[in-house]
């Protein structure tokens, strides 16, 4: 199975698990980038994901229900705001996002291109991820 990580360890991911395994976040956006630096594909609707904690051990498993890549610019509202995190519209939301990822080396114009993941929760972690898969 492979993993989904939420932000990065030490605080947001602790966060932002804790939206998804209260079902309060159903997406995630990642940049396209990343996939071809960790030569990994990407996600398929009906896969299965270990959801990790900041420790790297398995906090949940969600269940992949779309993938989308498209502009950044181009991310609707609905995406964002089922992104569970608070932002109150599409341009807080650019506005976060932008500066997380700033932070973190990347820069991201209207263009770049994301990857918009929904997903729902199917396992919170108290068993074993193979009793959760399919």
């Amino acid at each position: 199975m492979r993993t989904l990580e939420l932000g990065t360890p030490g605080g947001i991911r602790a966060e932002l698990n804790g939206l998804a395994l209260a079902g309060r976040k159903t997406a995630t956006t990642g940049l396209f980038e990343d996939y071809a630096k960790e030569a990994e594909g990407l996600e398929y609707p009906g896969e299965r994901l270990a959801l990790l904690d900041d420790a790297g051990r398995e906090a949940g498993v969600v269940e992949i229900t779309g993938v989308t890549v498209l502009p950044f610019a181009e991310v609707p509202w609905e995406h964002a705001e089922a992104e569970g995190e608070g932002d109150t519209s599409l341009a807080q939301w650019r506005a976060n996002h932008r500066g997380y990822w700033q932070q973190l080396g990347s820069t991201v114009a209207d263009a770049t291109p994301v990857v918009c993941l929904t997903f729902r929760l199917v396992g919170d972690g108290s068993q074993p991820s193979s009793a959760t898969s399919a």
